[in-house]
């Protein structure tokens, strides 16, 4: 069954840098969108950066452009968030979600709006803390 895993969240100084992986199984990652999305207690869920499935166009919230790159490793089968000069507004969980039909076409309104039918499988999430 599909299943996503997400691992390499952790206390980070400001100005640092992370890298958190999704690890897929299940499922070919490759022929599926995978998104980023992070959430803060008592705050709503956001879409942080999503990759369509191959050839795997990008795109990125306006908080984290520059900063952040979504990133596949197909012999791995995960789909990994570099994360540089963290701030302590991207303190949050972090999951990724996957779609259920491949090569469904993946567009920014999607990754930013409507992606909650878009995304029925998600990881456990993993926590990013950015703090002195």
């Amino acid at each position: 069954q599909v299943q996503l895993v997400e691992s390499g969240g952790g206390l980070v100084e400001p100005g640092g840098s992370l890298t958190l992986s999704c690890a897929a199984s299940g499922f070919n990652a490759d022929y599926h969108a995978i998104g980023w999305f992070r959430q803060v207690p008592g705050k709503e869920r956001e879409a942080v950066s999503c990759i369509s499935s191959t050839p795997g166009t990008t795109v990125y919230a306006d908080s984290v452009k520059g900063r952040f790159t979504i990133s596949r490793d197909s012999a791995k089968n995960t789909i990994d968030l570099q994360m540089n000069s963290l701030k302590p507004e991207d303190t949050a969980v972090y999951y990724c979600a996957t779609d259920s039909t491949p090569f469904a076409p993946l567009s920014p309104s999607i990754c930013f709006g409507d992606y909650v039918e878009f995304f029925p499988y998600w990881g456990q999430g993993t926590r990013v803390t950015v703090s002195s």
